[in-house]
Protein backbone atom coordinates (compact mmCIF):
# COMPACT_ATOMS: atom_id res chain seq x y z
CA UNK A 1 0.00 0.00 0.00
CA UNK A 2 2.98 1.94 0.97
CA UNK A 3 4.51 1.60 -2.56
CA UNK A 4 1.58 2.61 -4.00
CA UNK A 5 0.79 5.35 -2.41
CA UNK A 6 4.24 6.49 -3.74
CA UNK A 7 3.94 5.77 -7.10
CA UNK A 8 0.80 7.71 -7.08
CA UNK A 9 2.19 10.83 -5.23
CA UNK A 10 5.44 10.32 -7.95
CA UNK A 11 2.92 10.52 -10.97
CA UNK A 12 1.33 13.82 -9.35
CA UNK A 13 4.30 15.30 -8.93
CA UNK A 14 5.72 14.81 -12.04
CA UNK A 15 2.35 16.41 -13.47
CA UNK A 16 2.44 19.06 -11.78
CA UNK A 17 5.60 19.79 -12.67
CA UNK A 18 4.46 19.64 -16.12
CA UNK A 19 2.04 21.51 -16.02
CA UNK A 20 4.43 24.23 -14.32
CA UNK A 21 6.70 23.63 -17.52
CA UNK A 22 3.74 24.57 -19.36
CA UNK A 23 2.69 27.63 -17.92
CA UNK A 24 6.03 28.96 -17.59
CA UNK A 25 6.59 27.94 -20.93
CA UNK A 26 3.33 30.14 -22.40
CA UNK A 27 4.00 33.27 -20.43
CA UNK A 28 7.26 33.45 -21.89
CA UNK A 29 6.02 32.89 -25.19
CA UNK A 30 3.28 35.84 -24.48
CA UNK A 31 6.07 38.33 -22.65
CA UNK A 32 7.70 37.42 -25.85
CA UNK A 33 5.06 38.56 -28.26
CA UNK A 34 4.27 41.29 -26.22
CA UNK A 35 7.68 42.91 -26.06
CA UNK A 36 7.60 41.97 -29.99
CA UNK A 37 4.08 44.21 -30.95
CA UNK A 38 5.45 46.58 -28.37
CA UNK A 39 9.06 47.08 -29.87
CA UNK A 40 6.94 47.02 -33.12
CA UNK A 41 4.57 49.48 -32.41
CA UNK A 42 7.08 51.80 -30.70
CA UNK A 43 8.99 52.22 -33.79
CA UNK A 44 6.36 53.72 -35.18
CA UNK A 45 5.37 56.05 -32.67
CA UNK A 46 9.10 57.25 -32.51
CA UNK A 47 9.75 57.44 -36.31
CA UNK A 48 6.32 59.06 -37.32
CA UNK A 49 6.42 62.27 -35.12
CA UNK A 50 10.61 62.28 -36.02
CA UNK A 51 9.86 62.18 -39.39
CA UNK A 52 7.18 65.01 -38.77
CA UNK A 53 10.23 66.96 -36.70
CA UNK A 54 12.51 65.70 -39.03
CA UNK A 55 10.60 67.23 -42.44
CA UNK A 56 9.36 70.32 -41.73
CA UNK A 57 12.70 71.41 -39.87
CA UNK A 58 13.66 71.13 -43.15
CA UNK A 59 11.21 73.18 -45.04
CA UNK A 60 11.64 75.89 -42.83
CA UNK A 61 15.47 75.71 -42.87
CA UNK A 62 15.13 75.92 -47.25
CA UNK A 63 12.37 78.88 -46.64
CA UNK A 64 14.37 81.39 -49.32
CA UNK A 65 15.03 78.81 -51.94
CA UNK A 66 11.49 77.61 -51.31
CA UNK A 67 9.72 81.20 -50.86
CA UNK A 68 7.51 80.02 -48.18
CA UNK A 69 5.47 82.36 -46.84
CA UNK A 70 5.38 83.49 -43.30
CA UNK A 71 1.98 82.09 -42.57
CA UNK A 72 3.35 78.84 -43.86
CA UNK A 73 6.91 78.52 -41.21
CA UNK A 74 4.17 79.14 -38.71
CA UNK A 75 2.25 76.66 -40.01
CA UNK A 76 5.24 74.23 -40.24
CA UNK A 77 6.41 75.15 -37.06
CA UNK A 78 3.36 74.50 -35.39
CA UNK A 79 3.36 71.12 -36.95
CA UNK A 80 6.90 70.84 -34.94
CA UNK A 81 5.73 71.59 -31.78
CA UNK A 82 2.70 69.06 -31.93
CA UNK A 83 4.85 66.28 -32.90
CA UNK A 84 7.65 66.95 -30.31
CA UNK A 85 4.96 67.05 -27.92
CA UNK A 86 3.90 63.57 -28.84
CA UNK A 87 7.18 62.58 -29.04
CA UNK A 88 7.96 63.61 -25.38
CA UNK A 89 4.52 62.39 -24.35
CA UNK A 90 5.46 58.59 -25.27
CA UNK A 91 8.91 58.93 -23.80
CA UNK A 92 7.35 60.25 -20.69
CA UNK A 93 5.06 57.26 -20.51
CA UNK A 94 8.26 54.74 -21.36
CA UNK A 95 9.58 56.69 -18.30
CA UNK A 96 6.87 56.17 -15.98
CA UNK A 97 6.08 52.81 -16.47
CA UNK A 98 10.19 52.01 -16.14
CA UNK A 99 10.14 53.55 -12.72
CA UNK A 100 6.75 52.22 -11.41
CA UNK A 101 8.03 48.81 -12.14
CA UNK A 102 11.26 49.32 -10.31
CA UNK A 103 9.43 50.99 -7.45
CA UNK A 104 11.31 54.13 -7.77
CA UNK A 105 8.17 56.30 -7.87
CA UNK A 106 6.85 59.06 -6.08
CA UNK A 107 4.07 61.16 -5.79
CA UNK A 108 3.98 65.05 -4.35
CA UNK A 109 0.75 64.61 -1.78
CA UNK A 110 -1.00 67.61 -0.61
CA UNK A 111 -4.73 68.09 -0.43
CA UNK A 112 -6.09 68.55 -3.72
CA UNK A 113 -9.76 69.50 -5.52
CA UNK A 114 -11.14 66.80 -7.60
CA UNK A 115 -13.47 69.38 -8.78
CA UNK A 116 -10.79 71.36 -10.59
CA UNK A 117 -9.25 68.24 -11.99
CA UNK A 118 -12.10 67.08 -13.55
CA UNK A 119 -13.25 70.20 -14.92
CA UNK A 120 -9.84 71.33 -15.95
CA UNK A 121 -9.36 67.37 -17.60
CA UNK A 122 -13.36 68.47 -19.62
CA UNK A 123 -12.25 71.83 -20.63
CA UNK A 124 -8.82 70.45 -22.09
CA UNK A 125 -10.68 67.88 -24.40
CA UNK A 126 -13.97 69.99 -24.85
CA UNK A 127 -12.45 71.61 -28.48
CA UNK A 128 -11.25 68.14 -29.59
CA UNK A 129 -14.56 66.38 -28.58
CA UNK A 130 -16.29 69.40 -30.68
CA UNK A 131 -13.94 68.23 -33.70
CA UNK A 132 -14.39 64.63 -33.43
CA UNK A 133 -18.14 64.86 -33.76
CA UNK A 134 -17.81 63.44 -30.15
CA UNK A 135 -20.33 65.06 -27.09
CA UNK A 136 -18.43 65.46 -23.98
CA UNK A 137 -20.68 66.36 -20.99
CA UNK A 138 -19.24 66.49 -17.33
CA UNK A 139 -21.83 66.11 -13.48
CA UNK A 140 -19.64 67.12 -10.59
CA UNK A 141 -21.37 66.53 -7.81
CA UNK A 142 -20.82 70.04 -5.39
CA UNK A 143 -20.21 68.09 -2.28
CA UNK A 144 -17.26 65.68 -3.88
CA UNK A 145 -14.74 66.21 -1.27
CA UNK A 146 -11.20 67.32 -1.39
CA UNK A 147 -8.23 64.34 -1.53
CA UNK A 148 -4.97 63.26 -0.85
CA UNK A 149 -2.88 62.71 -4.14
CA UNK A 150 -0.46 64.68 -6.38
CA UNK A 151 -2.29 67.10 -8.71
CA UNK A 152 -0.13 66.90 -11.38
CA UNK A 153 -0.59 62.68 -11.55
CA UNK A 154 -4.46 63.25 -11.00
CA UNK A 155 -4.56 65.40 -13.59
CA UNK A 156 -2.64 62.70 -15.72
CA UNK A 157 -5.06 59.91 -14.60
CA UNK A 158 -7.91 61.68 -15.94
CA UNK A 159 -6.75 63.71 -18.98
CA UNK A 160 -6.08 59.89 -20.03
CA UNK A 161 -9.06 58.81 -19.35
CA UNK A 162 -10.88 61.07 -20.83
CA UNK A 163 -8.89 61.31 -24.40
CA UNK A 164 -9.38 57.69 -24.72
CA UNK A 165 -13.15 57.52 -24.16
CA UNK A 166 -12.61 60.17 -26.55
CA UNK A 167 -10.25 59.10 -29.18
CA UNK A 168 -12.56 55.41 -29.27
CA UNK A 169 -15.85 57.05 -29.55
CA UNK A 170 -17.17 57.18 -33.33
CA UNK A 171 -18.47 60.48 -34.57
CA UNK A 172 -22.15 61.22 -32.69
CA UNK A 173 -21.33 59.27 -29.91
CA UNK A 174 -20.85 60.68 -26.47
CA UNK A 175 -18.41 60.53 -23.44
CA UNK A 176 -20.06 61.18 -19.79
CA UNK A 177 -18.11 62.19 -16.86
CA UNK A 178 -19.45 62.27 -13.31
CA UNK A 179 -18.10 62.19 -9.82
CA UNK A 180 -19.99 61.72 -6.35
CA UNK A 181 -19.05 61.38 -2.78
CA UNK A 182 -18.76 58.36 -1.08
CA UNK A 183 -20.46 57.48 2.50
CA UNK A 184 -16.93 56.81 3.80
CA UNK A 185 -15.43 60.27 2.32
CA UNK A 186 -14.13 58.71 -0.63
CA UNK A 187 -15.19 59.78 -4.23
CA UNK A 188 -15.87 58.05 -7.48
CA UNK A 189 -15.44 59.02 -10.67
CA UNK A 190 -17.30 57.68 -14.01
CA UNK A 191 -16.13 58.18 -17.70
CA UNK A 192 -18.52 56.56 -19.61
CA UNK A 193 -18.57 56.07 -23.57
CA UNK A 194 -20.63 54.97 -26.29
CA UNK A 195 -17.33 54.00 -28.16
CA UNK A 196 -16.29 50.53 -29.83
CA UNK A 197 -16.05 48.73 -26.50
CA UNK A 198 -14.17 46.12 -25.20
CA UNK A 199 -14.44 42.05 -24.60
CA UNK A 200 -13.14 40.68 -21.57
CA UNK A 201 -9.69 39.59 -23.08
CA UNK A 202 -9.43 42.78 -24.25
CA UNK A 203 -9.49 44.17 -21.48
CA UNK A 204 -7.17 42.74 -19.97
CA UNK A 205 -4.81 43.30 -22.84
CA UNK A 206 -5.54 46.60 -22.71
CA UNK A 207 -4.28 46.93 -18.94
CA UNK A 208 -1.32 45.48 -19.91
CA UNK A 209 2.03 47.25 -20.00
CA UNK A 210 2.98 47.90 -23.68
CA UNK A 211 0.53 45.36 -24.92
CA UNK A 212 -2.80 46.62 -27.41
CA UNK A 213 -5.72 45.35 -27.84
CA UNK A 214 -5.23 45.98 -31.70
CA UNK A 215 -0.96 46.11 -31.92
CA UNK A 216 -1.43 46.38 -36.07
CA UNK A 217 0.36 49.30 -37.35
CA UNK A 218 -2.97 49.84 -39.52
CA UNK A 219 -4.70 50.50 -35.99
CA UNK A 220 -7.66 52.99 -36.68
CA UNK A 221 -6.43 54.91 -33.14
CA UNK A 222 -2.78 55.38 -32.64
CA UNK A 223 -1.16 54.65 -28.80
CA UNK A 224 2.20 52.75 -27.38
CA UNK A 225 0.02 50.83 -25.21
CA UNK A 226 0.55 52.87 -22.03
CA UNK A 227 -2.05 54.98 -21.08
CA UNK A 228 -4.32 52.61 -18.98
CA UNK A 229 -1.25 50.81 -17.11
CA UNK A 230 0.02 54.00 -16.05
CA UNK A 231 -3.30 55.20 -14.97
CA UNK A 232 -4.40 52.30 -13.48
CA UNK A 233 -0.61 52.59 -11.52
CA UNK A 234 -1.08 56.32 -10.19
CA UNK A 235 -4.87 55.47 -9.01
CA UNK A 236 -3.47 52.34 -7.28
CA UNK A 237 -0.67 54.64 -5.74
CA UNK A 238 -2.98 56.65 -4.31
CA UNK A 239 -5.01 54.14 -2.81
CA UNK A 240 -7.65 53.75 -4.55
CA UNK A 241 -8.99 51.55 -7.55
CA UNK A 242 -9.40 51.71 -11.25
CA UNK A 243 -12.21 48.84 -13.24
CA UNK A 244 -13.50 48.98 -16.51
CA UNK A 245 -16.61 47.99 -17.83
CA UNK A 246 -17.39 47.27 -21.28
CA UNK A 247 -19.12 45.27 -24.23
CA UNK A 248 -18.13 45.19 -28.01
CA UNK A 249 -20.19 48.09 -29.61
CA UNK A 250 -21.88 49.03 -26.63
CA UNK A 251 -19.35 51.35 -25.12
CA UNK A 252 -17.05 51.30 -21.66
CA UNK A 253 -17.16 52.93 -18.65
CA UNK A 254 -14.21 53.46 -16.45
CA UNK A 255 -15.14 53.54 -12.61
CA UNK A 256 -12.14 55.06 -10.39
CA UNK A 257 -12.76 55.39 -6.70
CA UNK A 258 -10.31 57.16 -4.41
CA UNK A 259 -9.71 57.19 -0.37
CA UNK A 260 -10.83 59.83 1.75
CA UNK A 261 -7.88 61.91 2.93
CA UNK A 262 -7.92 60.70 6.19
CA UNK A 263 -7.83 57.47 5.18
CA UNK A 264 -4.79 57.24 2.76
CA UNK A 265 -1.70 55.57 4.30
CA UNK A 266 1.47 54.31 2.33
CA UNK A 267 0.50 50.66 3.08
CA UNK A 268 -2.63 51.53 0.87
CA UNK A 269 -0.74 51.65 -2.51
CA UNK A 270 1.85 48.41 -1.95
CA UNK A 271 1.98 46.43 -5.21
CA UNK A 272 1.43 48.74 -7.67
CA UNK A 273 2.12 46.61 -10.47
CA UNK A 274 3.66 43.33 -11.41
CA UNK A 275 7.28 44.03 -10.84
CA UNK A 276 7.16 46.42 -8.38
CA UNK A 277 8.88 46.38 -5.19
CA UNK A 278 5.75 48.50 -3.67
CA UNK A 279 8.21 51.78 -2.77
CA UNK A 280 8.07 55.21 -4.45
CA UNK A 281 5.46 56.54 -1.99
CA UNK A 282 3.79 59.24 -0.81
Amino acid sequence: MGEYAALVADAVIRQRAREAEHAARVEAELASKIKSEFIANMSHELRTPLSTVIGFAKLIGESERRHLSGEQIVEYASLIRDAATHLLAVINDILDISKMQSGRYTLDAREVRLQDILQSSLATFGQNATDLGVSLEGRIDTDVPAVRGDPDKLQQVFNNLISNSVKFTPPGGSVHVSAVALPDGGAAVSIRDTGVGMTREEIAVALTPFAQVDAGLARWREGAGLGLPIAKALVQLHGGMLEIRSAKSLGTEVAVTLPSRFQVSATQALSVMPGSSGNGMF
